[in-house]
């Protein structure tokens, strides 16, 4: 039985090692965007995929802009539909997961999700879309250290610039672009309120982006704009 039981320490010690590994890999790339700006997401490189199946020609449509080029309209807009607490929670909004685990189980089925802009960057960053138990512990792992190294306003400075707003449109400039012709800084409350809208399903509402059902949640999402806190 000794034997056995070095080698099975021994094969935990390794496991242990690699994940410790794994996750300082992660810290890394952490710490390295809190002075540089991420280029290539993974969620990026997972929808470039995609549309190189239909298009070996495809790009995305992105571009960087530092915070202050970035409508204060749509950080409010963006606050407001996604995360009103932002501001003041440390990465995850345990009364929104609870409201939505709730209303999840009213429908009898996953129709909310409850995750904060924090949580929403971690996978965008690094994960797949793919919803299993270990993808979402290492998001909530991810989460926590976005909030250790990067102040609040880095946090929606990345995410403004990374997330999806359409097939192949990612970040806000490239979003104010493709549906206004307009830069991001340019953006008004009503048009801001109407890119906010799509970030549930940027896909699909893309297609339809004055849709009735938009129109109206981009009203509902103008009216919270006013108390939105955004660093």
């Amino acid at each position: 039985m000794k034997p056995v039981w070095r080698w099975s320490r021994r094969v935990l010690a390794v496991l242990v090692l690699l994940v410790i590994a794994w996750q300082g890999w992660y810290l890394g790339w952490v710490v390295w965007w809190k002075f540089a700006d991420p280029d290539m997401t993974s969620f990026m490189s997972l929808r470039l995929d995609e549309l190189r199946e239909k298009d070996p020609r495809a790009e995305l449509k992105k571009q960087w802009v530092p915070y202050a080029r970035i409508s204060a309209h749509l950080k409010r807009a963006v606050v407001a539909a996604e995360d009103a607490k932002f501001s003041e929670h440390e990465g995850f909004d345990w009364e929104g997961i609870q409201k939505a685990l709730e209303k999840n189980q009213k429908k009898g089925k996953i129709v909310a999700g409850g995750s904060t802009i924090s949580q929403q960057l971690a996978k965008n960053l690094f994960l797949s879309g793919t919803k299993t138990p270990w993808r979402k512990a290492q998001e909530a792992i991810i989460t926590l250290m976005l909030e250790a190294v990067l102040d609040k306003r880095r946090i929606l400075e990345i995410y403004l610039n990374v997330v999806e707003w359409g097939s192949g449109v990612f970040g806000a400039e490239a979003a104010a672009r493709h549906y206004y012709a307009i830069p991001a800084v340019q953006l008004s409350a009503e048009q801001a309120a109407r890119l906010a809208v799509l970030l549930p399903n940027p896909r699909k509402f893309g297609r339809l982006p004055n849709s009735p059902y938009l129109a109206a949640r981009s009203q509902v999402i103008l009216g919270r704009m006013s108390s939105a806190d955004i660093p």
